[in-house]
């Protein structure tokens, strides 16, 4: 396929357009400036500039492309109504990637026992209500012709296959440590979150090119762990003491309201089947703290 990807220069959408190269697609990244093209170019990505404001470079690359994935932003509601509209009646596969701080609870550090499956989800939270409302228009362009699926990651580690960048929330953590000489959590960092490896999310991501049940959603994870057992092995990969409980006014002066209390100081706990079952998905990496442990630093 030739496929256009949105996000191409990010840790997840560069780690999708590399993957998609070396099973041998035709790749179109978006990237923002001509350094990040060259980045591309250099990993066999033909790089377009823009941004996700330019409606007319969405729209072109959309229709000049067999699929699109959408890895540049989980809420940008203009830039996924623009490549919606390029596509609709053509049944062409449209990815958009979203994450499970949709179902994320804000509990400060506190663990939850609730679980959250792909057919039974909670009403959002007003701070995720806009973003669910994206995922939902996603779903239903599959009314429209569009082979639309919403990819819903969770908590995704490992080191990127693309362009060098870091993912979203263990890097937070790690980074605090080295600067401080102390590996925090927020709160009792007692909260779960489901996480995934970031090859097995790429390997979800070329499947569902070529399998995606027009209007599905996925959430993808391959198994779950405690902030307070991933800041343990941080603080073993880095020979530092003991991870300390860190105050939620602390976390989001350190590293912002929406990190502090959704990618860090939430549960969110989900289980996906329809990958497995619909797809084929087999992930390979089940267990981040070994991942932390081995290869994370």
């Amino acid at each position: 396929m030739n496929v256009f990807v949105t996000g191409a220069a990010g840790f997840i959408g560069g780690s999708i357009a590399t993957g998609l190269v070396k099973a041998g697609h035709t790749v179109t990244g978006l990237v923002r400036s001509a350094e990040q093209a060259a980045e591309l170019t250099a990993l066999g990505i033909t790089p377009v500039i823009g941004t996700l404001d330019d409606s007319a470079v969405l729209t072109e690359q959309a229709q000049k492309a067999d699929a699109v994935i959408n890895a540049a932003s989980s809420d940008h509601r203009v830039a996924v109504e623009t490549l919606l509209a390029a596509l609709k009646g053509s049944n062409k596969p449209f990815l958009h990637t979203s994450g499970s701080s949709i179902v994320g609870d804000a509990s400060g550090g506190k663990e939850s026992d609730v679980i959250y499956f792909e057919d039974n989800l909670p009403e959002p939270t007003v701070d995720k209500a806009a973003r669910v409302a994206i995922d939902n228009l996603i779903l239903a362009a599959a009314q429209d012709g569009v082979n639309s699926a919403v990819i819903c990651n969770t908590l995704i580690y490992g080191h990127s296959l693309g362009v060098k960048r870091d993912s979203v929330q263990l890097p937070r953590l790690l980074k605090q440590a080295r600067k401080s000489g102390v590996v925090r959590h927020v709160g009792s960092g007692q909260n779960i979150w489901s996480n995934v490896h970031i090859e097995d999310v790429v390997a979800l991501y070329v499947l569902a090119l070529a399998k995606n049940v027009p209007g599905t959603f996925y959430f993808v994870e391959s198994g779950e762990a405690s902030f307070i057992d991933m800041t343990t092995a941080i603080a073993e990969a880095l020979k530092l003491g003991k991870p300390q409980d860190w105050p939620l006014a602390d976390a989001e002066a350190e590293w912002g309201y929406e990190m502090a209390n959704y990618g860090l100081g939430s549960n969110s706990r989900v289980r996906g089947k329809h990958a497995r079952e619909l797809l084929g998905w087999a992930p390979k990496r089940t267990c981040v703290v070994e991942w932390i442990r081995h290869e994370m630093v």
